[in-house]
């Protein structure tokens, strides 16, 4: 009964002019336009389109062949993620559309479903990237160990002359932010295409820059001359002999 009087009420003060019902018209709003290099859309550029051969070649082909056998026949596309990296890795750091299709053709899988392997996981660049594609870690342990990741990146982006996410003019380095990458107890360290490159200062990861830039094979791993994840200095635990069986225990248990 109280709906029906409040009803009526408001018929009563539209009719007389007191009250207006609202216009069944939405008024239309736009907002820019976000472009991103992340967004799950292939758009065709005269680099990378469908109508760029791609294939595996030289020692890409027996490679390929050996991952493809590691599964059963039946299970072959579960082979998609290693065959997507070495596809990346022939093809200059990056998937481009044509690898993704010849992976989809090898495995005898819908493209669609090498597509969303390769939007999904980041460790696939689906833009080209330098030659040496460096990946500095940013994340806690390496902001909080040695120097600091600071330091390291502040003096890459220095020596290189470019920003994070940027790639140099001669194509040859491309440095991004990332997150952890595993190597903690011998931070900071960056990612530099499969290589780890570890306990950096400032100069240590010039140095690093400047012979890969020269051409010149350099060792992965600990910069700073200790062995692995081995203590850097002195050890500091397990100093002691270990004890033996019963020792420390109360008497009816030694």
């Amino acid at each position: 009964m109280v709906a029906m009087a409040l009803r009526q009420t408001a018929r009563t003060l539209v009719a007389r002019g007191g009250m207006r019902m609202a216009s069944p018209m939405r008024a239309i709003s736009t907002s820019s336009v976000v472009r991103s290099d992340a967004l799950f859309v292939h758009r065709d550029t005269p680099y990378n389109n469908a109508a760029i051969p791609f294939s595996f070649t030289g020692e890409f082909v027996p490679e390929a062949q050996a991952i493809i056998k590691q599964y059963p026949p039946q299970y072959k596309k579960a082979a998609v993620i290693p065959l997507l990296h070495l596809a990346q890795k022939q093809n200059d750091n990056w998937l481009s559309i044509s690898a993704m299709n010849h992976v989809a053709e090898v495995l005898e899988m819908p493209p669609m479903r090498v597509y969303e392997v390769a939007t999904f996981y980041t460790m696939f660049n689906r833009t080209p990237v330098g030659k040496y594609f460096v990946q500095v870690c940013t994340t806690t342990p390496c902001m909080l160990g040695g120097c600091g990741s600071t330091a390291v990146l502040e003096a890459i982006e220095k020596h290189l002359g470019i920003k994070a996410g940027h790639t140099t003019p001669d194509k040859l380095f491309t440095v991004i932010e990332v997150e952890c990458l595993g190597a903690c107890a011998n931070a900071p360290m960056v990612q530099i295409n499969d290589e780890y490159y570890e306990d950096l200062t400032p100069a240590s990861v010039v140095a690093v820059l400047e012979g890969l830039a020269r051409g010149e094979p350099v060792k992965p791993g600990p910069q700073n001359g200790r062995l692995n994840s081995a203590p850097d200095t002195e050890q500091r635990t397990l100093k002691e002999k270990p004890y033996g069986p019963g020792q420390h225990c109360v008497p009816e248990f030694a």
